[in-house]
This record gives structure tokens, C-alpha cells and sequence, in this order.
């Protein structure tokens, strides 16, 4: 398969951008290889600007839940392009998506839209600090919740791909204010509140974890994070930027029964356009401004384009297109793991509702940092790049989450079990 283009691409880039990428895991360091440059996209496929088509594994990292292109969403945009792109005032439309996501969410009672996850997070911190009164944030080894100085410690993500578990640029003074634990680990958490817990501001985690792999949360670990910091006067926070509507309509916090005091949203609200919530317990959220002290701004907040899309993509998913979803996700990854076994490739396949990751790997389960650590990663790049050239994209990082959509239907998962029983065969000895 010939990438010409997006070789010359890459060159040119490079020219005028860091690395040549707006963001690190883009730039293929994690896999080797040439990034591949896209064109457009329909359904579950890309082409590139060579033309070369591919299934999509990688959903623009989470928010295509219905596929590229889905005509609603699309539609939308156009209607609502043609009459503003935006006012930095007041409209009906963040009304409108704000009450769709509190009637959805168990954990909200009321929320504020901005403009990314990483500002969703920081701004949950924020004012979980504010609300409690103290400094220290536990955090969880390998969960990346932007780039925001206080949480890359131990990031995951394009972090965690790049080998730099801490970024320069971020104060000493702010890292000491982080306290990073390992995932899945209940005993850590409790030891460490026994030893910090009136000073624990807030704890954040995402409840499955996606920017290491897709790692489930362990039986009674959420339960553990809701005890102790109920018990400590601490704030939960649940980082759903990538599970919010996606792994359930009410997310990972309705999926798994456990309630947190703040939710930050991203990707599936925003229908493929930039935008993130954050809300929680009315009397929490009443200590942002304007109400309260803790100040947040943002002047292209809930812009029209962003609502109307996350408003049309939100309206598309009922309990019938979370059934299928699953169903679809179980088929693929049953799917593979038939496949590796075929051809004597130790693997574990983790998967939730449209995530799943392939971790190369003998190990009988994979739940941590520690766990992911220890995977083959020279062998997922080489299954990465011969299914790339079998049309099948797949996240270029052995640590990312894969993804699929309302718009993998027979064809396309048939076609991926054939170019990936091809991939097992290359990387198999």
C-alpha cells in the first residue's frame, strides 16, 4: 500500500510544526513508521490522501460513536453554520444539551460546556479544591486527563507512548500537590487516605481507563473510591471524557453503579466537534462563578456548532444502539482472540461497551500500569503496520484505546478478522 503523500506530507510539516503533528501520538513514535495523512471519511472508513481506504478503529479517538459522516450530525452543522457560527452569548442550544446530559448522567445535577476535556478536568480540579479546602489530587498511574501541569505525573496517553512519564515545564511545587496511585489498587488508595486524608482535596480516575489500553475497573475499586472519600469529605471525580456516553448512555457511572460527586464529559457530546462538560452535585457546581468563587471562563463555551452536533448525536442513541454496540465488540474481539490462539500469539483483549484493547501478552488479565508495562510492544507495532497495510487502522500506540462504531456492521468486521488473521501470521514465533 503506497503513502506517498502523506510522506511528502510529514516533511513539509515538520517544516512548521513540532514534530510535524498538532498532537504527539499522532506522529506514529510510538509505532515507527510514516503518519498517514486522511482526506475523508465515511461511515466506519477513512481514505487517505493517497487513497487508500481503511476500516476505522481510532474514531477520531472516541467521539464517531455512529461512524463518520452521520447525516444527522452533519446536517445539523449545516443548518446551524448557515445561521451563526457562534455568539459568545447565551442560547437556547447549551440549555438544551446541558438538560440532555443531567437527565443521562446519574452523578450531574447541573454542568458547565467547554471547549476540551483537558479544560473539563482542570476545571473539575479546580473546584474540587475550592469546595474542600485543601491541595492534594490522587490520581492513578498510566490515566491521562489532559496536560494540565498538576496531572501529567505518570500520565497516560501520548505521555505514557513517548516514554515521558512527567513533562518538564511543570513546577515542582505543582507535582508535589499530585499523588499518583497504582490503578485498581484499593488497598493503595485506603493506605494512603489512612495517611493523607484530611489533606485529599479530590480524587480523579477514569473509571475504565482508556489512555493505557482499555483497562476495566477492578470488582469493589470504584466502590472503594466512593467509600473512602465519602468517609474523608474528599471529591470524586470521575474523568468520563472518554466513557461518557460511550461505554452506556449514562456512562462508566451507570454502567458499573457507582455515583461520583464530579463528572467531566468530552468527545461523543461534541459529535465529532471540540468540546467538554464538567458537573456534578448541585451544591458543588454552585461554587463556580458566577454563583460562586471558583472562577471558570471560557468565550467560545457551548458554541452553536459544538451543541447542535452533541445535541444530534446524543438524540441518536437509545438502549437498542447499546445493545448492538456491545454485541458488535464482542463478536470482533472473540473474533480475535480465536485468531491469536490460531496462530499461538499470546494475547489479552480487554474490553467495555465499543472500547477494546490487544495487549500482547501472556499475563492471565491485564489491570495496571504496571501491567501494560510489561507487554510486548515491538510485536503490537508490527501487527499495527501489517494491518495498516491490510486497510485496517487501528490506534498508532500500543497504549490507546480502540474503538468501534454504529457503523461496523458484518463487512467490516469480517474484513478486519481476515486482515488480522494475516497480521497474527507475520508477527506469530
Amino acid at each position: 500500500m503506497e503513502r506517498n503523500t502523506s510522506a511528502r506530507l510529514i516533511r513539509r510539516a515538520e517544516r512548521v510544526i513540532p514534530g510535524g503533528v498538532n498532537s504527539p501520538v499522532r506522529a506514529f513514535r510510538g509505532v515507527g513508521g510514516t503518519p498517514v495523512f486522511f482526506e475523508s471519511a465515511e461511515g466506519a472508513w477513512l481514505v487517505d490522501v493517497d487513497g487508500n481506504r481503511y476500516i476505522d478503529y481510532v474514531g477520531s479517538w472516541g467521539p464517531m460513536i455512529q461512524g463518520h459522516g452521520f447525516a444527522p450530525v452533519v446536517d445539523g452543522v449545516r443548518e446551524q453554520a448557515a445561521s451563526s457560527l457562534g455568539f459568545g452569548a447565551p442560547t437556547e442550544l447549551e440549555i438544551r444539551l446541558a438538560e440532555r446530559i443531567v437527565d443521562a448522567v446519574p452523578g450531574i445535577e447541573k454542568v458547565r460546556l467547554v471547549n476540551s476535556g483537558t479544560e473539563a478536568t482542570m476545571s473539575a480540579i479546580r473546584l474540587a479544591r475550592g469546595h474542600s479546602g485543601r491541595d492534594l489530587l490522587v490520581k492513578f498511574d498510566g490515566c491521562y486527563h489532559g496536560h494540565s501541569d498538576a496531572l501529567l505525573v505518570k500520565a497516560g496517553s501520548g505521555v505514557l507512548t513517548l516514554g515521558l512519564p512527567n513533562s518538564p515545564g511543570v513546577p515542582d511545587a505543582v507535582a508535589s500537590h499530585t499523588l499518583t496511585l497504582p490503578f485498581n489498587d484499593s488497598d493503595a488508595v485506603r493506605a494512603a487516605f489512612e495517611r493523607f486524608g484530611s489533606d485529599i482535596a479530590c480524587v480523579i480516575v477514569e473509571p475504565v481507563a482508556g489512555n493505557m489500553g482499555c483497562i476495566p475497573p477492578a470488582p469493589g475499586f470504584l466502590e472503594a473510591l466512593r467509600a473512602l472519600t465519602a468517609d474523608s469529605g474528599s471529591v470524586l471525580i470521575f474523568d468520563e471524557v472518554m466513557t461518557g456516553f460511550r461505554v452506556a448512555a449514562g456512562g462508566a457511572q451507570e454502567r458499573y453503579g457507582v455515583t461520583p460527586d464530579l463528572t467531566t464529559l468530552g468527545k461523543v457530546i461534541g459529535g465529532g466537534l471540540p468540546v467538554g462538560a464538567f458537573g456534578g452535585r448541585a451544591d458543588i457546581m454552585d461554587g463556580v462563578a458566577p454563583v460562586g468563587a471558583v472562577y471558570q471562563a471560557g468565550t467560545l463555551s457551548g458554541n452553536p456548532l459544538a451543541t447542535t452536533a452533541g445535541l444530534a448525536m446524543l438524540d441518536s442513541l437509545d438502549a437498542a444502539f447499546y445493545a448492538r454496540l456491545e454485541a458488535r465488540t464482542v463478536e470482533l474481539t472473540d473474533g480475535l482472540s480465536a485468531l491469536a490462539r490460531r496462530h499461538n500469539v499470546p494475547v489479552r483483549i480487554n474490553r467495555v461497551c465499543g472500547m477494546f484493547s490487544i495487549f500482547f501478552s501472556s499475563a492471565p488479565e491485564i489491570r495496571s500500569f504496571d501491567d501494560v508495562a510489561r507487554c510486548d510492544t515491538e510485536r503490537y507495532n508490527r501487527f499495527f503496520h501489517a494491518l495498516l497495510d491490510a486497510g485496517v487502522y487501528l490506534a498508532p500506540s500500543a497504549f490507546e484505546a480502540a474503538f468501534l462504531s454504529g457503523a461496523h456492521g458484518d463487512a467490516e468486521i469480517r474484513q478486519t478478522l481476515e486482515a488480522a488473521d494475516g497480521a497474527f501470521a507475520q508477527v506469530a514465533g
